[in-house]
């Protein structure tokens, strides 16, 4: 369990003084400009809230995010998995061990896979007791309700397709979903969504289907291999341990599948130390369960 009760309650008091100030500080300083923009315009790397502020609430619960916008950021991470009965839910494990007590409520049906269980069955856990007490009822969200929830805090999404060789065809139904929820007009797909996968197959599936969307490839192509790459994204997103500025610099070299300079942007980085380092080497953008320690290290927003 990662908790730091201290930190929560600063947190707690900055969310309640932005709120006074008329919202969060990131939407305030970046306004509608595009990540790459406001950074060129403000000098720091883009933090994004890993699974909402996911060092002080239950990953990838509506408590988390609403943190993550009471702290000041407004550029959210999530994972999204699909259910026996077709709903997709946010979530990051494909089982629901570790964080719902599937356990107690479903005994012997390990090993309790996300896509065994329908919606419904899934909404009866509790994905917050393993993380405090004090988050006890927070639920796995549906997609629908954590775009919803995003929408309704002014939050911009960094969405991941999680392990989608389980789930074939999720790329076409998360971008329904997306259109359903409307998420993909023009204000959206340019300035407040991004879709990356691990999978370099899924997000060529999502160019193809919606060439305006932004997208991202998670991990580090050997720099020969980001050629490639470039075809079909516009970021790649690499662990923080597996990269140089020289690494850096080549993807920066790169025109992306929408003609501009393709972007960095590392996880998972929780410290000041290192959030300076991979500052040092040029990243566009920080991804952080600890927002608020990034933000402090480098001037990001």
């Amino acid at each position: 369990m990662y908790v730091r009760p201290a930190a929560a309650a600063a947190a707690a008091f900055l969310g309640f003084t932005l709120t006074l100030l008329g919202g969060t500080a990131s939407y305030a300083v970046a306004g509608p400009d595009s990540p790459t923009t406001a950074r060129a315009a403000f000098g720091g790397p883009v933090v994004y809230a890993h699974r909402g502020a996911s060092a002080y609430a239950p990953e990838n619960t509506l408590e988390s995010i609403d943190l993550a916008m009471q702290l000041g950021f407004d550029w959210v991470e999530n994972d999204v998995q699909r259910t026996r009965d077709g709903e997709l839910v946010v979530i990051h494990d494909d089982t629901l061990a570790r964080t719902t007590d599937v356990e107690q409520v479903f005994p012997g049906r390990q090993p309790w896979r996300v896509k065994d269980f329908t919606a419904a069955e899934i909404a009866r856990l509790d994905a917050g007791s393993w993380f405090g007490e004090e988050y006890g009822g927070a639920r796995v969200p549906t997609l629908r309700e954590y775009l919803h929830r995003v929408q309704r805090n002014q939050q911009r999404l960094l969405l991941e397709i999680k392990k989608p060789e389980l789930y074939p065809g999720i790329e076409e139904q998360t971008l329904a979903v997306l259109e359903d929820a409307g998420w993909l007009d023009e204000r959206h797909v340019t300035r407040r969504l991004v879709v990356q996968s691990f999978s370099a197959d899924s997000v060529r599936i999502v160019h193809g289907l919606r060439p305006d969307l932004v997208t991202a490839f998670l991990g580090t192509p050997a720099v020969a291999d980001l050629p490639r790459y470039a075809q079909f994204t516009d970021r790649i997103n690499p662990w923080h341990t597996t990269i140089s500025a020289d690494w850096v610099a080549a993807v920066h070299g790169l025109l992306g599948a929408h003609g501009k300079a393709m972007e960095v942007d590392t996880w998972i980085v929780d410290d000041a130390a290192t959030a300076r380092k991979v500052q040092s080497m040029g990243v566009d953008g920080i991804i952080t369960n600890a927002p608020d320690v990034v933000r402090e290290a480098v001037g990001g927003y």
